[in-house]
């Protein structure tokens, strides 16, 4: 692919405004179209709780891989991956930019450069594993290889599982399989960094908004149906689902209260995910990290980003 046509990663954490830039980007560059790399906004029933581009920014630039499946569909890194790559070949054999945005790590890393090579999930051995107590995966995972023990996020039980799970059946520490993953990335990539203190308003703040816009809604809206296992760990998903239940019996005055401890229970997982996803970008070196504060705009970043590119 020409450099000009290459992909240009437009990341950053949950909250960070990475959206809005990449539409600001695509219009500066005039031809180009996005892509999205968030595991979650996928779902096209979960618009709200998934913070996915509304009708008026795929009006102003298309989008890819945005509300194009069923909440019942599995969307995992390796298939999501080779959607993302379709996608991105054909709006270059269009003559446009790909740019891709998101913040979910390893979407954007078998995006980036390319699928692992790591042996493919066995069907068997993941639910022999995925029945262990969390604690004895994360024991069994440290005792077959403690250096890929170290690097992996313990307190998530689905990494834990495919870690343990890459180790067992390829015989390998998972860092051979990192060493030979593919080195460049496809295109450039930019990450927007914002201090804690901001970044954790603005996860606040939009918390609050999905909640008065109707969050609650497309949770309700679920009942009965059977999410796949990516949808069903949709951030905020089993808070709201629980707060649905709580609120059968309660009273008015129970129930603001219970709404109050939504926001805060959402605001403070969705930190804590942002902590993670921030940790990810900082490890990834081929990525320019883009300082932002609250009086930055999505369009001065996006011109940064242009002027870097040389466009």
């Amino acid at each position: 692919m020409k450099n000009n046509m290459q992909p240009i990663f437009v990341l950053g954490p949950t909250g960070s405004g990475k959206s809005a830039v990449a539409v600001e980007l695509a219009e500066l560059l005039g031809d180009a179209e996005i892509v999205s790399a968030d595991a979650y906004q996928v779902y096209r029933e979960l618009p709200i709780l998934t913070a996915a581009p509304g009708a008026e920014e795929r009006a102003r630039v298309p989008h890819h891989l945005v509300g194009d499946m069923g909440v019942v569909e599995n969307n995992d890194a390796a298939m999501h991956a080779r959607r993302a790559q379709e996608a991105i070949r054909q709006i270059a054999a269009r003559g446009k930019r790909p740019i891709v945005t998101g913040g979910s790590g390893l979407y954007v890393k078998f995006i980036s450069h390319g699928i692992s090579p790591a042996p493919p999930s066995d069907p068997a051995l993941r639910a022999e594993l995925q029945a262990l107590p969390p604690e004895e995966a994360v024991r069994r995972l440290q005792e077959a290889d403690p250096a890929g023990a170290a690097a992996t996020n313990l307190q998530n039980p689905r990494y834990v599982v495919r870690n343990l799970e890459i180790v067992l059946l390829g015989g390998k520490p998972l860092s051979y399989w990192q060493q030979n993953w593919q080195h460049e990335p496809a295109g450039p990539g930019f990450a927007i960094a914002r201090e804690t203190p901001e970044l954790d308003a603005r996860i606040a703040r939009r918390t609050a908004a999905m909640l008065r816009g109707g969050a609650l809604d497309e949770v309700s809206a679920l009942a009965g149906k059977t999410l796949s296992a990516t949808a069903d760990k949709t951030l905020g998903l089993s808070h709201i689902r629980q707060y649905l239940q709580d609120i059968v019996s309660e009273s008015c005055v129970c129930i603001e209260k219970r709404m109050q401890q939504l926001r805060d229970d959402i605001a403070l997982a969705t930190r804590q995910y942002a902590k993670r996803q921030r940790t990810w970008l900082r490890r990834e070196q081929w990525l320019t990290h883009l300082p932002a504060t609250a009086e930055t705009t999505a369009h001065a970043l996006a011109a940064q980003i242009a002027a870097r590119l040389g466009a």
